[in-house]
């Protein structure tokens, strides 16, 4: 019988390289979301389109003008959307976390500036509200982008940010002692007609971040 059959043959055992994934991708996704974000709290949109005027059915002599509704829009719910659906929940979270203690502690990203004295601020709640906001939209979005997850993503965290908002301006207000038509017009102005445009353009923004979504998955 040949001896090498006998000898028992030794197989080394193969070292399974261990995957070092570095977040540099992610770091840098992350990065530009907040100046993305802080970019978008200062742009203001002057929105025009056709309206039906509530006067076109009295006496009142009407103008080109008043069939015109004009109002100065600005896109951070859209673009907080945007960046949920794109990055995900996590990231959209750390995002929002970074950009919110970034306004509080040194730098003057939020729209009337920055400082830990903006937690007396009427708007404050709005930017407060973003953190529930995508942690509830990015759940949705979370398996799979469908129109109907894409929906209940936009009207959820579009309607937690304008709800929370209210209610933390109505408790400041009383704090300061302003009277009902001050918290009425307020309510009005910031949330009022703008919660649809913030529907409208989040669910668009959100599509986009969809395929924003395949594409780092793809290079990921």
């Amino acid at each position: 019988m040949n001896e090498e059959i006998l000898i028992p043959k030794m197989k080394r055992p193969e070292k399974k390289r261990g995957k070092i994934q570095i977040p540099v991708l992610n770091i840098i996704l992350i990065f530009f979301s907040i100046l993305l974000i802080i970019c978008s709290a200062f742009i203001c949109i002057n929105l025009r389109h056709y309206i039906i005027p509530q006067g076109i059915f009295g006496n009142n002599n009407l103008t080109a003008q008043d069939f015109i509704y004009s109002i100065l829009y600005i896109p951070q719910i859209p673009v907080l959307m945007l960046v949920c659906s794109a990055l995900g929940k996590k990231s959209a979270l750390t995002s929002v976390v970074l950009y919110l203690l970034a306004g509080l502690t040194f730098l003057p990203v939020f729209g009337m500036g920055g400082g830990l004295h903006y937690i007396t601020e009427y708007s404050f709640g709005y930017l407060l509200a973003y953190i529930p906001a995508v942690i509830i939209a990015g759940q949705f979005l979370r398996k799979k982008y469908t129109f109907l997850t894409m929906l209940w993503a936009t009207f959820s965290g579009v309607l937690i940010i304008h709800i929370c908002g209210i209610l933390y301006m109505i408790i400041i207000a009383l704090l300061k002692q302003d009277g009902f038509e001050f918290i009425s017009g307020w309510i009005g102005a910031q949330s009022g007609v703008k919660i649809i445009y913030d529907l409208v353009f989040g669910y668009i923004f959100v599509m986009i971040g969809k395929y924003l979504n395949s594409f780092i998955k793809f290079i990921l």
